[in-house]
């Protein structure tokens, strides 16, 4: 099977940082789906890793967590699918990724692909979604309530970062789930106009003190922060915006935080990372399949929208380095995909 890998850690702009290959097809057992993937898109955990994990025993490691495909065959475990079947994963973190034309991957984590989108607009969703899920109903504990019939609440959510990939699922989330009020934080005027358009009910600029912005819109305190990027910098601020007892939920990976600042308001922090269950096997992993399938059902209702920012074309090499240089460059809107080999 085609396949794109690398054998060491090297710059992107190296032409063997990602290089096409040929590898052997995998046979599926126990609860794997073997799944001809059709669509992919790339996070920034795809160049994290490129960069800082080598291949084992210097073979080629294939990397990709989001994808798109056909159930070719299963597993003697299997129960949620059937040959056949397209669907919709992001995978894990400790097997072979999504760059190759045939993947393995646990049922526990796969969901039935949208039938409302195409392969590539269906890719870009698993990884964001399940994290913006996670961190809003289980890291925060916001109450989830029913699309069709929902009551205003006292909670006022601050997602910090809001027209990112987990941001623009989670305000979405945030707008159609729940009864919250979304301040939504965007530092230029088309990233404000994306986040109004998925549902926030206040933008502020991040690139400004939060504190006095916030202030003025005098809806009260915030209970609840996602902070999605740079927590870091904005500890002290969300300490002082939190009501007592509030929660801050950060994705990011900060070189260190003072929690002792968050003692004297009882705040708790929480860190959400969504390949968490496929890396331990937790007992409740079946749990994101489940996530995934109601994100289904919503997109195919009409609620939440796909968040493609740019297709690339063919899954290769070639593509597959210009947008890894796309997601380094810090640049990029909405996410990338690509289709077919």
């Amino acid at each position: 099977m085609k396949a794109i890998g690398y054998t060491q850690s090297l710059p992107i702009n190296n032409p063997q940082s990602l290089v096409d290959i040929e590898l052997p097809k995998p046979s599926a057992s126990g609860h794997d789906l073997l799944v001809q993937v059709k669509s992919i898109a790339v996070n920034p955990v795809d160049y994290k890793i490129r960069q800082n994990v080598e291949p084992d025993n210097g073979g080629y490691k294939v990397i990709g967590w989001d994808a798109v495909g056909e159930v070719i065959a299963t597993g003697e475990l299997v129960s949620h699918f059937n040959p056949g079947d397209k669907v919709y994963y992001a995978g894990d973190l400790n097997r072979s990724g999504s760059n190759a034309e045939y993947q393995l991957v646990d049922e526990r984590i796969v969901g039935n692909k949208p039938r409302s989108l195409s392969d590539s607009e269906a890719a870009a969703l698993p990884l964001t979604t399940i994290t913006a899920w996670e961190l809003l109903f289980e890291r925060l504990s916001i109450k989830q309530q029913h699309a069709n019939d929902k009551e205003q609440s006292s909670d006022i959510i601050l997602i910090v970062g809001a027209a990112g990939g987990v941001g623009s699922m989670l305000v979405q989330l945030a707008s159609v789930l729940t009864g919250a009020t979304v301040i939504a934080t965007a530092s230029r005027e088309s990233s404000a106009q994306w986040v109004k358009k998925l549902g926030a009910d206040y933008v502020v600029d991040h690139s400004k003190p939060l504190k006095n912005q916030i202030e003025q819109l005098n809806i009260g305190q915030v209970t609840h922060v996602a902070s999605l990027t740079h927590t870091d910098s904005y500890l002290d601020s969300y300490v002082d915006l939190l009501v007592p007892m509030g929660k801050i939920a950060l994705i990011d990976d900060p070189e260190s935080l003072d929690i002792t600042k968050l003692k004297p308001k009882s705040l708790s922090l929480h860190w959400e990372f969504m390949f968490t269950r496929s890396m331990f096997q937790s007992k409740d992993l079946n749990e994101q399949h489940h996530i995934l399938n109601k994100i289904t059902d919503l997109i195919d209702q009409g609620y939440i929208q796909t968040t493609v920012g740019k297709n690339l074309g063919t899954i290769n090499a070639e593509n597959l380095r210009a947008a890894h240089e796309a997601l380094e460059s810090g640049k990029s809107i909405g996410k990338i995909v690509l289709e077919g080999f």
